[in-house]
């Protein structure tokens, strides 16, 4: 996917509006915390402190891969995509035939994964194995629990 991460409109406003967040209020409460610690004595004995700096690290930290993130993201347009084979946004219904379940998952980035919802990662072994199947085929998909296999049964947006 030469390294861009692609995403929906909706996974690109979350992730901005997450950056936002931490770059506003998160660095106002590190600072805010560090300052209190910083009020309680010697800094070389201070374990409070150490911990605000620690976290404050952890934060900036955060924030950078947030950036870095957004810096190659790309919003996919619903309307571009073909549903005549399995892409990234694809909702896909799956049956596995091995416990003969139907389970329906959306393709989306790695960064709006999210299982609860049903939404996996391309870049997971599922999400690869069946990236580019169409209605009909059978994906066999090793993941670390074991070999899965897969029909696919139908591909919508």
């Amino acid at each position: 996917m030469s390294g861009y991460s692609y995403m929906t409109q909706e996974g690109y406003d979350k992730l901005k509006a997450e950056l936002h967040e931490l770059k506003t209020n998160g660095r106002a409460q590190a600072a805010k915390d560090i300052a209190e610690a910083r009020e309680k004595g010697d800094l070389s004995e201070n374990a409070e402190y150490h911990a605000a700096k620690d976290a404050q690290g952890h934060l900036e930290a955060k924030i950078n891969d947030l950036e870095k993130s957004m810096a190659v993201a790309r919003v996919i347009d619903k309307s571009q995509l073909d549903t005549s084979q399995v892409v990234i946004l694809s909702a896909v219904k799956v049956r596995n035939l091995k416990v003969n379940k139907e389970i329906t998952y959306r393709l989306v980035s790695a960064a709006e994964a999210n299982l609860k919802e049903k939404k996996i990662s391309v870049s997971s072994p599922i999400g690869q194995g069946l990236l580019g199947k169409k209605v009909g085929e059978k994906a066999q998909i090793q993941t670390p629990g074991g070999l899965l296999e897969f029909e696919i049964l139908d591909i919508s947006l």
